[in-house]
């Protein structure tokens, strides 16, 4: 995942958006009748519980963490898959029984990605149960229907995050636009522009020191003529 993508993966998530989500977990957990309803984040090269049911015997708390690839995790699958994944008991499951949720007693497990508007993964969104467990249609459908609940308010604050941004760049921009548009106190001879300290500045320094523009030195074919006249025929 590129710095760019990691960034957008962890926005913030708001006060009042996590007491929703808070809400979100605890009816699903308690509607499906487990110990634990998960949603559970991207942190940078780990993956981590980011909200968690209130529900007895839940063994997962907010803040714990895990390396994300390689660590065997139901979770990391469905990232890495984006799609969903039942286990209905890891302990018959050649592929699960030694995954790292068995030793919390977790083994069964139902989860769906959690995706952001651009297609990256945010997270998931899960249950877990101690004892095993198919889950049947009616959850599946109930789990994927908040799911889709946590991806519409992820839109809204992925949104503004990029607004944001170009916020951030259009301020920037006027005010670029400003200093270059001001009237500038240069010296008839020399050329140099003095700032609002008194200074004198070259006139490549100034522009670049307020703005975004570099200069690329050469010379025109006039002044290469006056300096060069051996290498220019009549």
């Amino acid at each position: 995942m590129s710095d760019k993508e990691r960034d957008i993966t962890e926005i913030h998530v708001p006060e009042p958006v996590l007491e929703k989500w808070q809400g979100i977990v605890d009816v699903m957990a308690e509607l499906v009748g487990v110990p634990a309803g998960l949603v559970m984040r991207i942190a940078q090269n780990d993956i981590e519980v980011f909200v968690s049911s209130q529900t007895e015997g839940n063994p997962y708390r907010p803040g714990n963490k895990e390396h994300l690839f390689g660590s065997g995790l139901y979770c990391e699958t469905v990232i890495q898959t984006k799609n969903r994944l039942l286990v209905p008991n890891a302990l018959l499951d050649k592929d699960w029984r030694n995954n790292p949720d068995v030793k919390l007693n977790m083994i069964s497990y139902l989860g769906f990605p959690i995706l952001l508007p651009n297609g990256n993964p945010f997270g998931t969104i899960c249950v877990l149960d101690h004892k095993e467990n198919s889950y049947s249609q009616t959850y599946e459908r109930l789990i994927l229907q908040l799911r889709d609940t946590i991806q519409g308010q992820l839109e809204i604050l992925f949104m503004n995050h990029v607004l944001g941004e170009e916020n951030k760049k259009l301020k920037d921009y006027i005010t670029e636009i400003k200093t270059l548009r001001a009237i500038l106190p240069i010296c008839s001879k020399c050329k140099k522009i003095r700032d609002d300290e008194g200074y004198r500045h070259e006139v490549e320094l100034y522009i670049s020191a307020h703005s975004e523009t570099l200069f690329s030195h050469g010379i025109c074919p006039q002044c290469a003529q006056s300096l060069y006249p051996e290498f220019y025929d009549e």
